[in-house]
């Protein structure tokens, strides 16, 4: 199989799979990611992937924000509305100016969101499958190379 292929399917499952804050925190790590994208696009000089960068980071910001629900949320979907809206700003101003200050800003911000929404994931023992179909008796052998 294609690993390129292969990576597509582990995604998409990974996706399909994932329950509602998993996905927030996929999102805030996949904006994360695009403006660091774009911080080393900017210090290159290459326009055209720093602006690609900074537009999917958008796109990625825009979600977030339509995916609140303002009726169960409350105040705390109107603060999130609001931050995102800034993030918005900041990326914008970043490309339009050529600067990176906003990007540096809006990655700490998004870093500072993405520490509260992992806290909010209980801590769960990690079982897998595997994990579950080996007996208690069942002792690892210790490799060294």
């Amino acid at each position: 199989m294609n690993p390129l292929v292969a990576y597509q399917d582990y995604r998409e499952n990974e996706i399909l799979s994932a329950g509602p804050v998993e996905l927030v925190v996929m999102l805030y790590r996949a904006a994360m990611a695009s403006i660091k994208d774009a911080r080393r696009h900017l210090k290159a000089g290459a326009i055209r992937e720093r602006s690609d960068a900074i537009s999917k980071a958008s796109a990625i910001l825009s979600e977030l924000a339509q995916s609140l629900d303002h009726e169960k949320g409350g105040s705390i979907a109107k603060n999130l509305t609001e931050l995102y809206d800034y993030l918005q700003r900041l990326i914008i101003k970043a490309n339009i100016e050529q600067i990176e200050p906003p990007l540096v800003e809006a990655g700490k911000l998004l870093d500072t969101l993405l520490e509260g929404w992992l806290a909010s994931i209980p801590a769960v023992a990690p079982a897998t499958a595997y994990d579950n179909q080996c007996d208690e008796e069942h002792n690892p052998i210790a490799c060294s190379f």
